[in-house]
């Protein structure tokens, strides 16, 4: 683990750095951290082009394997064991495009989208990251046979570069979705609540030391509500008999107190 001091607003360390050659192709890992967290960028460098795919996440612990890394690794270690289950006759199940099976993940502003086709070349894992603000899209192709040194690669980095943070959540009411992530920078722990609409997008930041009071809130919150809806879905003749039962137990209490 790193024992650097943490970067200033704008600044941008790498924590870790690890290459990978495949076939004609290199890739590299890199774990960086900025003053919103730590998040691994994936470059790909070919003979013609270099083409760099973020995945801007948290680590977890091993408990708590849902950020984007660690679901990443999740999913491209499934799409390499249905490489490994593939024989030679297999390929006619590609569709005309050549895709043998897809997969897609799905992060706060961005999405992943996981293609493993076949084409005269052979198979390889075609990787594109779309995000919700106006940008282009990001594309690595990893030939398949390198998945599995890729899924290796991963686990290295997410064991030693693991931060200790709970999973976020997703919540779709109506045409809007709800994110929750817990999150740490420079200035500590922190949870975002984002509302995500059609056509707009907003966000709050609650400090750690927030969590107890806003929990509280929501608990007493969610048990009033509960007894309003239990009194109301009584006859009115029962509602008055609870009221009765309340009023003599408060002045039972009070008898009892004076006493």
């Amino acid at each position: 683990m790193t024992t650097e001091a943490p970067p200033t607003f704008g600044e941008e360390q790498e924590l870790a750095s690890r290459m990978l050659q495949i076939q004609s192709k290199r890739f590299y890992l890199d774990v960086k951290e900025n003053e919103r967290g730590r998040f691994i960028k994936i470059a790909e460098v070919g003979l013609f082009s270099t083409v760099l795919i973020e995945f801007e996440i948290m680590f977890t612990t091993r408990l708590f394997i849902d950020s984007a890394a660690s679901e990443f690794r999740s999913r491209l270690a499934k799409m390499d064991e249905y490489y490994q289950s593939l024989c030679e006759a297999d390929s006619t199940l590609a569709s005309e495009n050549g895709l043998l099976k897809s997969d897609i993940i799905f992060q706060s502003t961005r999405r992943y989208y996981l293609d493993l086709k076949e084409n005269a070349r052979g198979k390889f894992l075609r990787v594109t990251q779309v995000m919700r603000r106006p940008a282009p899209r990001s594309q690595i192709a990893i030939p398949a046979q390198g998945m599995a040194k890729l899924v290796e690669t991963l686990d290295d980095l997410l064991k030693n570069y693991m931060m200790k943070l709970p999973q976020g959540l997703r919540v779709h009411m109506d045409n809007k979705v709800f994110y929750c992530d817990v999150r740490q920078n420079a200035r500590g722990v922190f949870m975002r609540i984002s509302e995500v609409r059609p056509d707009m997008r907003s966000s709050i930041l609650i400090p750690e030391k927030g969590f107890v009071s806003f929990r509280n809130y929501f608990i007493d919150v969610c048990e009033e509500l509960a007894k309003d809806a239990v009194k109301n879905s009584l006859p009115e003749g029962d509602n008055a008999v609870e009221s009765d039962k309340e009023g003599g137990a408060a002045s039972k209490t009070i008898a009892s107190s004076s006493a």
